[in-house]
């Protein structure tokens, strides 16, 4: 009886995650097996015939100078987004904990730019960043400093980028702090308070360590996304200027779509893929030790 129990819980669960593992299939694991294959060939645009190149397409982006910068551009706009994101998100969440006055109110204020569009966020700060008349210029002059062409000049267009998603994202990491934050027992941080710890020694050594879990979630979620950053850059510079904002998902699309190297954007596909896992792994190393210390 209960091995015929068995089989027919076995069937129904296989029943139920048919309909996910055929979606992952076709539109997941399928495009990624199909990438590693174009990577391996020299591929015409117009035919589609394939040509057996081995690893050449990899060897000529190791040797390429542009996809260099490509990559070194991608890290620093991973750390530029990051880092400010889960800081900004973790004390805007960890204020609105400790003050429940229009906390749904404020929580929707922050949530609001993530159901904007890529599309629709970077034509809005394309106003505030106009060098003649844009409102962040005329905020500097305010304060007599002459604002810089934020997104013609090669020094500022990757932070203004950065600024623009990390408005954009803050929103996200925020409710997921206050999740986390909800989840912590009030018993421990008013047993703290009893055994004298002040309000920052409570949050650095009993909200923050319970918190890593959510910490190291919104840190791994926040590098995947940067990494993958493309709308945004896309129309506020399209790479430019000089290339000072190519990163490695807009040097991707500049040759599939426009320079027709299928099989070179496929090996840029892998190679971005690699770089993320490694990423993530160092982030799932780093907390591993962290909550073991």
């Amino acid at each position: 009886m209960s091995s015929s129990r068995s089989i027919k819980n076995t069937a129904l669960a296989w029943t139920l995650l048919l309909p996910t593992l055929v979606i992952l299939g076709l539109f997941v694991f399928y495009p990624a097996v199909d990438s590693f294959y174009l990577s391996l060939h020299e591929v015409d645009a117009f035919s589609m015939k394939k040509v057996f190149i081995g690893l050449d397409n990899y060897k000529m982006l190791l040797i390429s100078p542009e996809y260099w910068q490509s990559l070194q551009n991608s890290v620093m706009f991973t750390i530029m987004t990051v880092v400010p994101s889960v800081v900004l998100s973790l004390a805007a969440a960890v204020a609105l904990d400790a003050n429940p006055y229009f906390r749904n109110l404020l929580r929707t204020i922050f949530l609001m730019p993530v159901a904007v569009s890529s599309a629709m966020a970077a034509m809005l700060w394309i106003f505030f960043y106009n060098p003649s008349s844009g409102y962040l210029n005329y905020l500097l002059e305010l304060i007599h400093i002459n604002g810089p062409n934020w997104l013609g000049d090669g020094k500022w267009a990757l932070p203004a980028v950065a600024i623009t998603t990390v408005w954009k994202d803050i929103g996200f990491n925020v409710i997921f702090f206050l999740a986390g934050l909800a989840s912590i027992p009030n018993d421990v941080r008013e047993a703290a308070a009893i055994d004298g710890a002040n309000a920052w020694q409570r949050f650095w050594f009993v909200v923050l360590p319970m918190l890593a879990p959510t910490v190291l979630f919104v840190a791994v979620v926040s590098v995947i996304n940067s990494f993958q950053s493309f709308g945004q850059i896309h129309i506020l510079t399209q790479g430019g200027p000089a290339g000072s904002t190519n990163v490695m998902v807009y040097n991707l699309y500049r040759d599939a779509f426009q320079n027709f190297q299928t099989g070179s954007a496929s090996a840029q596909a892998v190679i971005l893929f690699v770089v993320m896992l490694i990423a993530t792994l160092i982030q799932f190393s780093v907390a591993k030790r962290q909550i073991r210390s």
